[in-house]
């Protein structure tokens, strides 16, 4: 209780400072084109934030409805506890991989700035920031301020959205994996279960469902939002 209350009472640093003082009142309106978006990807120890780290991060810049490939950050990360094994096997990293990598909270502050001024975007995009912000307030006195958009609902608002003009496709079995979600929709695909080419897969999916969704009138980032009916996240 006390670590709380000290986190919450402590002084955010000026990185922090500049990422919220950006989006403090941020413009929904704009045509989604015009937004930058950086797509962000984890590798972790577990599933739990509480107890579990990151050990490699991904993301990649989108402008103009673009991937930006000279954009990327791709960063491994020691954890302060021993890789287990049944993580490793998930995301093939290695001990030794990550035995001179640095601690998060050496590259944190190269990460905020790679997102500067840019929403955030990711499959299931609240377990990644579960993470970092679990980072952002123990190290600089505050969560990121990005605005987010989950492509896991943007999937189901599309999935909705078909179901709606033909009624008579309903299939309750489908799954909104990464992997499964590439296969159906055609795109190119990268290997799993690493950051960057994680976060390379789902910015060809966030491209590929906001091109369809723009088809049915959701224009603007507000339109987004009000698709997915989230107030800290956008979906």
């Amino acid at each position: 209780m006390l670590t709380k209350l000290f986190n919450r009472w402590k002084k955010k640093d000026p990185v922090i400072e500049r990422n919220h003082a950006y989006f403090k009142e941020f413009n929904q309106e704009r045509p989604l084109a015009s937004y930058e978006f950086v797509v962000f990807d984890s590798e972790l120890t577990g599933l739990n934030p509480k107890r579990d780290e990151i050990v490699s991060m991904g993301a990649v810049r989108i402008r103009d409805f673009r991937i930006v490939v000279s954009e990327t950050y791709h960063q491994f990360v020691k954890p302060a506890k021993p890789l287990p094994k049944d993580s490793t096997l998930i995301h093939r990293i290695t001990p030794e991989q990550i035995e001179s990598a640095p601690k998060i909270e050496q590259v944190l502050k190269d990460f905020i700035e790679f997102c500067d001024g840019a929403l955030i975007v990711g499959h299931y995009i609240d377990l990644d920031m579960a993470f970092i912000n679990k980072v952002c307030s123990k190290q600089l006195g505050a969560p990121l301020g990005n605005p987010c958009i989950d492509t896991l609902r943007l999937a189901q608002v599309y999935r909705e959205e078909k179901w709606g003009n033909y009624y008579d496709q309903f299939d309750y079995k489908v799954s909104f994996n990464l992997a499964d979600l590439t296969k159906e929709y055609g795109l190119p695909e990268f290997p799993q279960h690493d950051a960057l080419q994680d976060a390379l897969q789902t910015a060809y999916l966030f491209l590929f469902l906001t091109k369809k969704l723009k088809q049915g009138g959701i224009t603007t980032l507000k339109d987004l939002y009000l698709a997915g009916r989230s107030w800290r996240w956008l979906f």
